[in-house]
């Protein structure tokens, strides 16, 4: 017999799901027989499999240790340095400044990634429980740097991944773009995505087939005559749309090899050896708004910042 005492981590699942994550050996068919011949049970009574769990339930496996060990394999995590910064964490979230270079999530080439390197770091502290995998809420672009909020359990990113849903996180982006821009800017248009060779997106003014309205909102800092330092709110998050909404409005992020300007990406890579755009996301605000989370409460989260991108900034606009 096994006794498992459900965990904040995974309060909210359901049984029959938990128990497949539990026992990740065993096949769909077996954990349902279990359950119809009462070899499992929720708080000490027969269980269907459907029910909700809380925290604090205990499900009881009427299994010998020979079975039991069959049917579920030790989970282990590649050991990964955290060579980022961890800006906030809690008992439900973690919201990790992602370097620039780093992938969100795992390729379809699998190997490092933040996810990855986030699960190992609560592996290390112990806190990776069986039944639920904490993952990332929101993504960047490879060379994207800045805020992604990570979900340590089930409520966290349940949560987390509603507040990115439904706009009651805020994201906020810092980035450099060619050309003067002097006036705040709310920018709505149009987003396609497109299957050529280069991947990139579409921009117009007007609707069409496929295509889905972005909304961004652009706030000015300063400038330097040839160059602007923006402050960005990001409302909806369609791929690229920072950068290929600046392009279409006449201001391309530096050092964008994708939808940029070459002159101005080589002046950079050149001055200041800069390899990918700049492009940064630095807070993320929590605006619950009357809404009853478990995980959440109102808040700003601000990133620590890259180093060679605040000597950039210093550089470029801060001169007397």
């Amino acid at each position: 017999m096994k006794e498992i005492t459900v965990s904040g981590e995974n309060e909210g699942s359901r049984l029959d799901k938990f128990i497949l994550k539990y026992l990740n050996k065993a096949p769909k068919a077996l954990v349902y027989k279990l359950l119809r011949k009462k070899n499992i049970k929720l708080n000490g009574r027969k269980a269907a499999g459907g029910e909700i769990l809380k925290e604090g339930d205990i499900i009881t496996l009427f299994l010998s240790d020979e079975t039991f060990f069959s049917l579920k394999d030790k989970r282990r995590i590649k050991k990964y340095n955290i060579n980022f910064d961890i800006v906030y964490e809690d008992g439900d979230i973690i919201a990790a400044d992602k370097p620039f270079g780093m992938l969100t999530q795992a390729d379809k080439a699998g190997g490092d990634c933040l996810n990855l390197r986030l699960l190992s770091y609560m592996q290390e502290k112990g806190e990776l429980k069986d039944g639920f995998t904490p993952s990332v809420c929101n993504r960047l672009d490879r060379n994207t740097g800045g805020l992604v909020a990570f979900g340590k359990t089930l409520r966290g990113a349940r949560e987390l991944s509603l507040g990115f849903s439904e706009h009651f996180i805020e994201k906020y982006y810092y980035a450099v773009v060619k050309g003067v821009l002097e006036e705040n800017r709310l920018i709505k248009a149009y987003h396609k995505k497109t299957e050529n060779r280069e991947n990139k997106a579409e921009i117009s003014p007007m609707p069409s087939e496929g295509a889905k309205e972005t909304i961004t909102e652009v706030f000015p800092l300063k400038n330097n005559g040839s160059f602007t330092l923006l402050k960005i709110k990001l409302t909806t998050g369609k791929t690229h749309q920072i950068r290929a909404v600046l392009s279409y409005i006449g201001y391309p992020v530096v050092g964008d090899t994708k939808y940029g300007d070459k002159e101005a990406n080589s002046y950079f890579r050149e001055k200041y050896g800069l390899n990918h755009q700049l492009l940064y996301c630095g807070e993320l605000e929590i605006k619950p708004e009357g809404r009853e989370l478990k995980a959440l409460k109102p808040m700003k989260i601000k990133g620590s910042g890259n180093s060679k991108i605040k000597h950039i900034i210093r550089s470029e606009f801060d001169r007397q």
